[in-house]
């Protein structure tokens, strides 16, 4: 089981908005003497954020990502569980299935709100974001084939909350479901060509311990 992060286990930005983040890290940036492109003043994802610094500026990437891994730790301390997850944590547990997690965002965050939230048994890895890499973001499968490893696709699913996920999924050849946990994502999940789309987690859970599903 691939589980996408921001979504299905947690709203990483509950706590501190990604606004607010985006906002620090052009402040950080500034403050360490570089100048703030254009294009970038009026970005509010930071994920975005780190992409276009990636493209207009790559030489201060690292310390862009540095800054953001940083950031995103602060806000795993603050981020709201999705208690849905639970429920297929437990249904992945009771049927013998791994459970990782394949996120854009930075590993060390993610492990900071497993360990804080207590989950850090229950998941099986880690697959964030290479360092200094936004280009291994989703919708580029890199993460989603790291995490695979030798394991066919066909014997893996994923599940994400974004049209990224889907084509992710879609360049790695597993199948990804569709977690429309906001107005408007189904349309947009279905259009993206999820296998299936799903506006909670509780009927994954309920499927996953079913005798008429196989691994």
């Amino acid at each position: 089981m691939l589980l996408d992060f921001d979504g299905p286990v947690c709203s990483i930005f509950a706590g501190l908005p990604a606004d607010e983040v985006a906002a620090r890290m052009r402040r950080r940036i500034g403050d360490a003497g570089h100048a703030i492109e254009r294009e970038w003043e009026d970005e509010g994802d930071p994920l975005a954020l780190l992409s276009s610094i990636n493209e207009t500026r790559p030489e201060l990437v690292a310390y862009a990502d540095a800054v953001l891994t940083e950031l995103e730790t602060e806000a795993a301390l603050l981020a709201r569980l999705n208690p849905e997850i639970l429920d297929v944590l437990d249904a992945c547990a009771n049927s013998g299935r791994t459970v990782l997690l394949v996120s854009n965002n930075a590993g060390r965050a993610i492990g900071a709100y497993l360990d804080r939230a207590g989950l850090t048994d229950r998941v099986g890895g880690v697959f964030g974001r290479v360092p200094g890499e936004p280009a291994s973001m989703k919708p580029s499968p890199r993460l989603l084939l790291d995490a695979m490893g030798e394991t066919a696709p066909e014997r893996c699913v994923f599940i994400g909350d974004a049209v990224r996920d889907v084509e992710a999924g879609d360049a790695a050849g597993v199948r990804t479901i569709g977690y429309a946990n906001k107005p408007g994502k189904v349309a947009k999940l279905t259009g993206a060509g999820a296998a299936v789309v799903v506006e909670s987690l509780l009927p994954l859970a309920a499927a996953l311990t079913s005798p008429d599903i196989h691994t």
